[in-house]
């Protein structure tokens, strides 16, 4: 059995199990998929926070607002990560939502020595995009103590822009400076301090939220389908095929050209013409 966590700071506690260099690869496994459990059920806690704070961002962002994230380590490359991924599937322009890493994109493969510890480098980084009073800023540290997150999130919050965090311990320092807190208390990881393993997966599942249903609600998917999508390979070709298909009652073929003539599911749909 491990140590006693330390409930102000569970990211860095020891858990369940401290003997994994002595356990089989089944062992492993088994036991990283029990303490995976407590994921979900995190996240489940936090959800009336998350929901508070994405009906917040669709009013600024109704308004020509954006959204952007800021982290290190793995935060920040989960931001980046999430922040590249909307404007493929949701047919959104780039800098709609913006992730941005300490020590910058090189930094999302290979670790930049020191550059979370700068607090005041966070907010120099934003300003580049010459922010407006309907943007928001969202602070990602597992930790909750990252210098370069907490700076930033600190002033946004001093020049009138809305701020938030995710964060797995609680009441941390980061909490304590913005406006909404969305803390997902994942408890002790498998390997102890490593923070890309439960509370990583947490944060993923919580940007998939917000902005899953930030641009729904902002009209981006039609039932449950991705009509904005960027048809930029074959696969996604086909997927708007058939989106199209099941919606006008063209064949293949027909569908296909109508969706290519077009460039857009939604376009294609729009502009189709029901034979007299």
């Amino acid at each position: 059995m491990g140590l006693k966590t330390d409930q102000t700071n569970p990211t860095e506690s020891e858990g369940k199990y401290s003997d994994l260099d002595g356990m089989s690869v089944s062992g492993l496994a088994n036991a990283m998929h029990e303490v995976d459990q407590d994921v979900l059920k995190a996240v489940g806690l936090a959800k009336p926070k998350v929901i508070e704070f994405i009906t917040e961002i669709i009013k600024r962002m109704s308004k020509g607002g954006r959204l952007f994230y800021l982290g290190a380590g793995t935060s920040g490359r989960l931001g980046v990560l999430d922040a590249s991924e909307c404007p493929p599937t949701f047919g959104v322009e780039q800098g709609k939502v913006v992730g941005i890493i300490a020590g910058g994109d090189s930094a999302i493969r290979i670790a930049v020595e020191g550059a979370e510890d700068d607090p005041a480098q966070g907010w120099k980084d934003l300003q580049e995009f010459n922010l407006n009073k309907n943007d928001t800023i969202v602070g990602i540290a597992s930790s909750g103590r990252t210098p370069y997150v907490i700076g930033a999130v600190t002033e946004a919050k001093k020049q009138g822009l809305l701020t938030g965090c995710i964060a797995c311990n609680p009441g941390s320092k980061l909490s304590k400076e913005v406006d909404f807190v969305i803390e997902a208390i994942t408890g002790p990881e498998f390997v102890t301090g490593s923070t890309r393993l439960k509370a990583g997966t947490a944060t993923k599942l919580i940007l998939n939220m917000i902005t899953t249903i930030l641009f729904i609600k902002l009209g981006h998917v039609k039932g449950s389908q991705m009509v904005d999508m960027k048809l930029s390979n074959e696969k996604l070709i086909e997927r708007g095929t058939k989106m199209v298909k099941a919606s006008t009652g063209l064949n293949d073929i027909e569908a296909k050209e109508l969706l290519l003539k077009h460039k857009s599911v939604r376009e294609a749909i729009i502009n189709y013409e029901t034979p007299r």
